[in-house]
């Protein structure tokens, strides 16, 4: 505890000081400035009064942050006293391969003094704002295409020379024509042994490396000959760089934001463990759009500087001509510079070696020298490289750096960056040798001649950068500032109306299987912390399998890692590749499911002499046949949020006769329903059993099963519709109606919500809000896409619809089946192509106050198609809209008429809403897939895509591997009355959702073997934690046997007068807080 005070003072002194120094900064500017103002005392008390403003909010902040901070202290507390030695030092916890929870060092925030630099930078407008001033054409730039003809005079550099930094590099994707190993063996593992030889031939060479997944199989099959020199390049001459440090480099629209800090977080921790390394530079050359919330986790993570390459052509091109292609990138909630990081934007079209020189790329392409005649690759522009000699050492130099000197204009300083590379370069000994030698001639000419006012040589990034920092930012610089930027960079478009939009759905069936094993990873992470600690408190001597379960812990995040990787969860990998990040998906998942019933099996024994681990048979089991209930049946929930939690719990049984009661023996709300083989045939062997369980939270709630003569669950009724033909029936133990007028609307409802159906369709119509009766009209209907007639069609990263989408009408009327009953109530309609499920729960709360949506798709029999669901209301958005980054921030959205429709789509992770003055209209998703709204009240969602060919961006092949895909959404209507803002954040209630929606109760059998011992329900915290705070992580690290809690403290808007009443939750920015013990 007095090292969790002691984190909580150094972090509550690290805010104290940077307010105080920003106000003082502010101070002092305004006492600089009011002598120049001609109405300075007018002035003066007018700024004075703005800052008196604003002192009183820091105020209030600091004290609201201090009362979140005593929350989550208070929360801990009950955490905290579980990892405290709780008895005798026995057990093999503290001996063998079993790790021992060592408290950890006070938290240290490091202050960067770059933060409190702020007040001399300059301001840029949101990026939003900027699409307002570009008309999006595609003029013809000259030999830059997409730009246009720069000018220099010979003289400008003569007072300061240009810097020349050259950064070799080798992409290496981690799976996409090849899989991961194939890619490995064939190229990956030769490029990194050559790089030991090259680099210690020559101390001026050097090189960037991005990819921990390779570097670390390289790692572990190279001898300690091989490491000393890769350390000694790193640690002492510093020629290999590592950027980044993440296990991939990770897809920015689709990946949520767990993911992309568990893969960052286990890039960052082999790094350390291994080498002993901290990366200062993001290095992002290949992921398709680039998200604001990739750089917070950069700068949180340590980073200083971050380079970004695929941005819109328009974007790159009105950036170039204003200079800000080295800017500031910052959040859009930071008021200050606190979230800033330095951000190089590439700007030419590509990261190959022919658009990273210049603007010219039939002259670059003259300079990748492994294109040298008689190789396996030339320039496209049939003018070839040439060796450097000192016969054309001279007219080569000024062909170079015309182009160098022309890339410099771009940009502010006289510090300019040139990669050189390509994917999967310098994978053979020769081409090591065509580049390095070759540039090295090419440089030592440069250098030793001062009437060309350049200093060229090879660097890595971060050599780029400390010159940039040094030439803008360093205090007592003269040169000029560098802008502020904020926004996203998506929709990414390369040429043309060639959006990029495709990739946010493709594939969707794999999308939902990561956000399935995010959400294991997650549940198995913090119960087997939980676990550990138990265990090292009890101080009993077990067989628990510490070590096995850790193994299948580290290869499941390491898998998820892999999956973040840009062509893998977004679709645009090869089939075969595809195939294998599924498998190693599904393999992750069912160890998963071995952890937690591992853990769980221990926590829930009260007597825990008892426990013996038996591989063979299994104390708890995660369902995947129904339990058999011949008697009474236990079954331990397990809540992975950090709220305590009401929800409906769905298990498999096979007797539609059956009771559900506490551990205490009091009966539980349940509801048996049927298990449709089709859908109008039930299953007699399995049924749904469906109860409403509490459970602490982060806990482990207990509830028995058993046969019931009578008095046990009740059953659901069946309604089926069908608006012409006879219907058939097949269904034992459960009361059927099948009206004669199928002509009324259907309806289900709960305490909260009525829904209204159309008895045609059995799609939702109408929307009815019983806390103040008002109805909404909230029409759901599907429309198909087609591509293109044009060459270039839609593909795996490609959206090139054919216009308009075109509204779904099936072959034959579809089955629609009502379910009522007292847990929850459902309308099931099954088109050709969709089944379609809309269901409510008949609980108090949160479970209760959405519709819950669930589609399954099956277009494995379409040619170019793409199904959309659409959402059509009377909410009054206009052309605005709102969708998520990562799962982790809102970036408003507009709907540009000038754009191309497929312009207008963007990647949903989590959410998307439509709002207006009085109503907020919010579809949360439990799968990234692309959205967006095309019309007023509108919102669509693109849930699968079949395309039979190649978009021409480097796969191959269409996408013709469809699957039966389940997704699974949420709609919430909430009234609002906010006040105008620039910025939008998600309700709390939405927040708390969207967490229900992803990470559900799990169910576990105890097996009937171990239903003679005595268990016991598990409540690891005090109280829930404030429900503005989200665990995002419990996690055991290993190798410095450690726990780390993450805690992310969320926006959230107060949507309602009535909400802002009745709360004392505390409005507060959004941080991510790490505390280690």
């Amino acid at each position: 505890m007095i090292r969790l005070n002691r984190q909580v003072t150094v972090f509550g002194s690290a805010i104290f000081c940077v307010v105080v120094f920003s106000l003082y900064l502010m101070l002092d500017h305004l006492q600089l400035d009011h002598t120049k103002s001609p109405n300075n005392g007018g002035d003066r008390l007018q700024n004075l009064s703005i800052l008196q403003g604003k002192i009183d909010r820091l105020e209030r902040l600091l004290a609201e942050n201090n009362e979140i901070i005593s929350n989550i202290r208070d929360s801990v507390i009950n955490l905290k006293e579980s990892v405290k030695d709780g008895g005798p030092d026995g057990g093999n916890m503290s001996q063998g391969p079993y790790p021992e929870l060592l408290a950890s060092p006070p938290l240290v925030l490091p202050i960067d003094s770059q933060d409190c630099q702020f007040a001399a930078r300059e301001f840029s407008k949101p990026l939003l704002d900027v699409y307002d001033l570009l008309t999006f054409d595609n003029p013809d730039g000259g030999v830059w295409k997409q730009g246009f003809d720069i000018t220099y005079q010979e003289n400008e550099w003569d007072s300061e020379p240009l810097q020349v930094f050259v950064v070799p590099h080798s992409h290496n994707d981690p799976g996409w024509l090849k899989t991961f190993d194939d890619y490995y063996r064939d190229q990956t593992q030769h490029i990194l042994n050559n790089m030991v030889v090259k680099l210690h031939e020559n101390s001026r060479w050097k090189m960037i490396w991005s990819e921990i997944s390779y570097f670390s199989k390289w790692w572990d099959n190279i001898d300690d000959q091989k490491r000393d020199a890769v350390k000694r390049y790193l640690v002492e001459r510093g020629q290999l760089e590592i950027t980044t440090g993440g296990w991939v480099m990770p897809d920015e629209a689709n990946s949520h934001y767990f993911a992309l800090i568990d893969q960052l977080l286990e890039g960052h921790q082999w790094l350390e463990r291994n080498l002993g390394v901290k990366p200062q530079t993001g290095w992002a050359v290949d992921p398709f759009g680039h998200s604001p919330t990739n750089a917070y986790l950069l700068k949180q993570a340590g980073l200083a500087n971050m380079l970004i390459q695929r941005v819109h052509y328009s974007i790159k091109k009105h950036f170039s001509s204003q200079k800000t292609l080295e800017f500031f990138w910052r959040q859009n909630w930071d008021p200050a510079s606190s979230t800033d990081i330095l951000c190089h934007m590439m700007p030419f079209y590509s990261y190959d070696v022919p658009h990273t020189c210049g603007p010219d790329p039939k002259i670059c392409c003259q300079f990748d020298f492994k294109r040298l005649p008689g190789g396996r690759v030339s320039c496209p522009w049939r003018v070839p490289p040439q060796p450097i000699t000192d016969g054309n050492v001279q007219q080569r130099v000024q062909m170079l750096l015309d182009q160098y000197r022309k890339k410099s204009k771009l940009f502010r300083t006289k510090v300019v960056m040139v990669p050189l590379g390509d994917d999967f370069r310098y994978t053979e000994a020769l081409e090591w040798d065509q580049q390095f030698q070759n540039y090295q001639k090419l440089f030592d000419y440069m250098n030793s001649h001062p009437e060309l006012h350049v200093k060229a040589q090879f660097g890595t990034i971060t050599d780029y950068f400390n010159a940039l920092r040094k030439s803008a930012i360093d205090p007592g610089h003269t040169g000029p500032s560098l802008p502020v930027v904020s926004g996203d960079f998506f929709t990414y478009a390369d040429r043309d109306d060639h959006y990029w939009s495709g990739y946010f759905t493709s594939r969707p069936f794999y999308k939902r299987m990561d956000r399935v094993l995010e959400s294991h990873l997650r549940a198995a992470e913090i119960i087997y912390s939980l676990t550990l600690a138990n265990i090292r408190r009890s101080g009993k001597r077990n067989d628990f399998p510490a070590v096995e379960n850790y193994r299948l812990l580290t290869e499941a995040r390491r898998n998820l890692g892999l999956f973040q990787h840009h062509d893998a969860i977004t679709g645009t990998g090869k089939d075969l590749v595809v195939i294998d990040y599924g498998t190693r998906l599904f393999h992750s998942i069912l160890n998963l499911k071995q952890v937690i019933v591992n853990s769980a099996h221990w926590l829930v024994l009260k007597d825990k002499s008892a426990y013996s681990h038996n591989p063979s048979k299994a104390f708890l089991q995660m369902q995947l046949v129904p339990t058999c209930l011949f008697s009474c049946r236990s079954v331990v929930i397990y809540n992975p949020t950090e709220q305590d939690r009401t929800s409906v719990v769905t298990v498999y049984v096979n007797t539609p006769h059956v009771r559900v009661v506490t551990d205490h023996g009091h009966p539980v709300p349940a509801q048996v329903s049927a298990v449709w083989d089709e859908p109008t045939t039930a299953s007699t062997e399995a049924f749904q059993l469906s109860f409403i369980a509490q459970v602490p939270a982060l806990g482990l709630g207990m509830y028995q099963l058993g046969k019931a003569a009578s008095g046990g669950a009740e059953t659901a009724e069946y309604v089926f519709f069908r608006k012409s033909g006879e219907l058939s029936v097949n269904v034992k133990h459960f009361t059927v109606n099948i009206p004669q007028d199928a002509s009324t609307p259907l309806s289900i409802h709960n305490p909260h919500l009525q829904v209204w159906s159309s008895p045609t369709t059995g799609l939702m119509e109408v929307r009815h809000l019983k806390e103040d009766g008002s109805e909404h009209q909230i029409k759901v209907e599907f429309a198909w896409y087609g591509t293109t007639s044009n060459r270039d069609k839609s593909g795996a990263y490609l959206f090139l619809p054919d216009g308009e989408a075109k509204m779904y009408s099936p072959a034959q009327p579809p089955v629609i089946r009502v379910t009522k009953g007292s847990v929850f109530s459902e309308i099931t309609t099954t088109f050709d192509h969709v089944t379609h499920t809309l269901r409510l729960y008949n609980v108090q709360g949160v479970e209760g106050q959405a519709v819950e949506i669930c589609n399954s798709v099956d277009i494995r029999g379409e040619f170019n198609r793409e199904i959309t669901m659409r959402l059509t209301s009377d909410v009054d958005s206009k052309d605005r809209f709102f969708t998520d980054l990562n799962g982790f921030q809102i970036q408003p959205r507009r709907t540009m008429a000038k754009l191309p429709l497929q312009a207008n789509f963007y990647p949903m992770t989590s959410m998307a809403y439509l709002q207006d003055p009085g109503t907020r209209l919010t579809l949360l998703t439990a799968q990234s897939l692309g959205s967006a709204s095309l019309k007023s009240g509108q919102l669509e969602v693109i849930m699968d895509r079949r395309l039979n060919q190649d978009d021409n961006r480097g796969m191959g092949q269409g996408v013709l591997d469809n699957k039966v895909t389940a997704s699974s959404f949420r709609l919430l209507l909430e009234k609002r009355a906010e006040k105008p803002s620039a910025l939008s954040y998600p309700s709390l209630l939405s927040h708390v959702s969207s967490l229900y929606l992803n990470h559900p109760l799990i169910p576990m059998a105890v097996s009937t073997e171990a239903e003679s011992l005595s268990l016991s329900p598990l409540s690891p915290l005090a109280s829930s934690l404030p429900c503005d705070v989200h665990l995002v992580n419990l996690r055991t690290i290993q190798s410095k046997v450690k726990i780390f809690v993450f805690l992310h403290n969320t926006f959230f808007s107060f949507l309602s007068v009535e909400h802002k009443a009745s709360t004392s939750l505390t409005f507060c920015c959004s941080s991510t807080w790490v505390v280690m013990f």
